[in-house]
């Protein structure tokens, strides 16, 4: 059935419209994240909305849920947990950090030092942490859906390329339109409040493990021609070699490419990638993976600008 995933993909939609008003591309593009067993780093000032999705969304899927402010004091046993030793029969017990969940908000990420944000490094890639030596298996769900502000640079660790380029996607949210505010605004008028979930009436989803773990076995099945395969190879290398960009992307950014793409289709319903797919994931996927020159960025070149270069210089397969 090639509707599965696309049927879970809208009954969250439906509950998610109950809190969040528009928004819809950010949402889809984190639900790629999750459906894809990646990570997104989320991009926006602030009160856009950006926590109350991750949390709404958490809530709809029926997941355990962790929110960890970063700043310049954590340390990474403060993430991660440590041992501690029981006086009463001399040995230690793992004292679990909030790591240890299904999907964990990493509330701006970039105001913490690069000792800490490491500590992320082996979570997000393998799946696991290391504590004393000992490994510990995270759950088969877990996301890291980090934040930070475009805006505000005092004080804060700007993430190294290697963190940078263990985030699968990097969504910007931006401000609502003029009449999505004043849907926000007359929300709160009769009554919303974002801190009692309870009252929104969200059906929560049962059993979210196998649901999700399920939907990632249908996307593995989506077709991707050889036409597509060597389009996503085209655009990634077309990165190394264009004017306004100092380094291109990484094959593993074709990776990115192939399955965010897949995980897109699967969501529309679709059994097979289109080039439309690939357009629609491109820029979240490239954005942080490509490093501009610096006469590019003094002119006000934006990495979607260049990213845009890039197509418009790559024929479209039939």
């Amino acid at each position: 059935m090639p509707e599965y995933v696309s049927q879970v993909v809208e009954h969250l939609r439906t509950e998610l419209s109950k809190v969040i008003v528009g928004q819809n591309q950010v949402i889809e593009q984190i639900m790629v994240a999750i459906f894809a067993e990646g990570h997104a780093l989320l991009e926006g000032v602030p009160g856009t909305g950006k926590t109350l999705i991750i949390k709404a969304l958490t809530r709809i899927l029926g997941a355990t849920f962790t929110r960890i402010q970063f700043t310049p004091d954590l340390m990474p046993s403060d993430v991660t947990g440590t041992n501690i030793f029981n006086m009463n029969n001399s040995s230690f017990t793992l004292r679990k950090g909030p790591i240890f969940t299904d999907l964990l908000l990493a509330d701006e990420i970039n105001r913490t030092p690069p000792k800490t944000q490491a500590a992320l490094l082996e979570a997000m890639e393998e799946r696991q942490v290391t504590i004393d030596g000992e490994r510990y298996p995270l759950s088969p769900l877990f996301t890291v859906l980090a934040t930070q502000n475009p805006i505000e640079y005092e004080g804060t660790y700007p993430l190294p390329e290697a963190q940078l380029d263990r985030f699968l996607l990097k969504i910007i949210i931006d401000y609502p339109s003029s009449e999505e505010e004043l849907e926000v605004v007359q929300h709160w008028h009769q009554g919303f409040n974002p801190r009692d979930l309870d009252s929104a009436g969200l059906r929560i989803l049962k059993d979210p493990a196998a649901i999700v773990l399920e939907c990632r076995k249908r996307i593995l099945n989506i077709t991707v021609e050889e036409g597509i395969q060597k389009y996503i190879v085209q655009i990634v290398r077309k990165t190394r070699d264009t004017m306004n960009i100092t380094w291109g992307a990484s094959p593993r950014a074709s990776v990115a490419l192939l399955v965010s793409a897949k995980t897109l289709a699967a969501m529309r319903g679709k059994t097979f990638v289109t080039p439309d797919d690939i357009k629609d994931v491109v820029k979240p996927v490239l954005r942080h993976r490509i490093v501009l020159r610096s006469e590019a960025e003094i002119e006000g070149v934006t990495a979607d600008q260049a990213i845009d270069e890039v197509m418009s210089a790559i024929e479209v397969p039939r």
